[in-house]
């Protein structure tokens, strides 16, 4: 007898722990005015900084966090506090930040969804957040080893996040995908809202100091709408809330040509940090959006910069920069050279517009610059880095346009070139 008592004493002692834990999660979540759980394959960073600055623009005391290029609690006045992380991320991570962060002044949460398998996204939906408004960006192909294979079977992943009896907002369009949006919102008796890139006038991005997606400005104001804030003030939270680190901005960078290369004239470069894109759709629609900064004369040049845990990926992007792309050049860095190289090729990319300067040449950054920038002999180049961002020559680089005198062009500039 006394063996099981002291066996259930320390079952139960756990299990108190966790019920009271979990009891002070859930008030805590329930006394917030506002929930906003946000879902998909891009944007999501995007979208969770523009729900947020809408409310904080609107008097909420809001609390946001998000998982994109960096994981960062942005606080009540809009600032980005630093995830310091001591062991691999995990879901629980949400529930701590909610019981650091919120106060009882706090009145608003917006949460970027940090799982990707299905189960732990339904855990962090109906244990964690508990949202009135779910968002989902978008659906495209990505972690297709956990989430399905094709995209109907994804949307039904993403979509463990839909809100029970709530509302649920997505800028996907898809005929193929809308359906399956549609049936899982009704079976939880949640309000479906499609938005669209038209919902947002041209005139109303001319306020970004970065590339930011009409899309993810629709999520924005449909949120807005919802609860009553005037569309001026929305747009004014949007415009102020600090973009994801990971976001694309568009620099100009004049290059020198080094001491002694009297062969070489200065070139202005358009760089364009594309790496944490790497879906096709997303792709194709940067590179569509980037030619606005362009003219006749530009030559535009991509990287397809391939880890060597990634070889699905690269041969992915080897075709896509070979037939849905509008190249002058092709640069290869990081693995694979040869098998992106060749897949090139046979898609009929012309051999003398292909660059390799990865892994398998290792070439010097001054080497580089040398063939990949000076050595085209045009004033100016669009230079957008593809696929992923980890490898070595692609850091040079980043660290490169990092420290370089740099112009940072504004989309309303682009929208007003022909």
């Amino acid at each position: 007898m006394l063996e099981l008592a002291v066996a259930a004493a320390f079952l139960l002692v756990p299990l108190g722990r966790w019920f009271f834990a979990t009891q002070g999660h859930r008030r805590r979540v329930d006394a917030l005015d506002v929930r906003v759980h946000v879902n998909g394959i891009r944007g999501k960073s995007s979208v969770t900084r523009c729900v947020a600055g809408v409310l904080r623009e609107a008097g909420y005391t809001t609390i946001a966090k998000t998982t994109g290029s960096a994981a960062v609690v942005i606080d009540q006045d809009g600032v980005d506090r630093p995830i310091v992380r001591t062991g691999p991320a995990t879901i629980l991570e949400q529930i701590e930040i909610i019981r650091r962060w919120l106060t009882p002044k706090t009145n608003a949460l917006v949460i970027e969804c940090m799982a990707i398998n299905p189960n732990y996204q339904r855990v962090c939906e109906r244990q964690i957040v508990r949202s009135q408004i779910g968002v989902l960006t978008n659906v495209r192909e990505d972690h297709q080893d956990v989430m399905g294979e094709t995209l109907p079977e994804i949307a039904e992943s993403l979509l463990n996040t839909c809100p029970l009896n709530g509302v649920l907002i997505t800028a996907e369009i898809n005929p193929e995908i809308v359906p399956v949006i549609e049936r899982i919102a009704a079976s939880r008796g949640t309000e479906l809202v499609v938005v669209r890139a038209e919902d947002v006038e041209p005139g109303e991005m001319r306020g970004f100091r970065h590339i930011e997606f009409e899309e993810n400005v629709a999520v924005g104001l449909e949120v807005a709408r919802r609860l009553g804030i005037d569309r001026d003030v929305a747009l004014r939270g949007m415009y102020s809330a600090e973009p994801d680190p990971g976001v694309l901005r568009v620099e100009n960078t004049l290059i020198h040509p080094r001491s002694g290369q009297t062969d070489r004239a200065p070139v202005t470069v358009t760089w364009a940090n594309m790496f944490a894109v790497n879906d096709r759709e997303s792709t194709i629609a940067v590179m569509e959006r980037l030619k606005r900064f362009t003219t006749a004369e530009t030559a535009t040049v991509a990287i397809l910069n391939n880890r060597p845990d990634r070889q699905q990926r690269a041969v992915q992007f080897a075709d896509i920069a070979s037939v849905d792309l509008d190249t002058d050049y092709l640069v290869t860095f990081g693995s694979f050279e040869r098998v992106v190289t060749e897949r090139l090729i046979a898609n009929g990319y012309p051999q003398d517009r292909i660059l390799n300067l990865g892994d398998d040449r290792n070439p010097t950054w001054d080497e580089i610059v040398d063939e990949m920038l000076l050595g085209l002999g045009v004033d100016h180049i669009l230079l957008a880095g593809l696929v992923n961002i980890h490898t070595h020559q692609a850091e040079q680089m980043m660290e490169f346009f990092e420290h370089a005198e740099t112009t940072e062009l504004l989309l309303a500039d682009a929208v007003n070139q022909p």
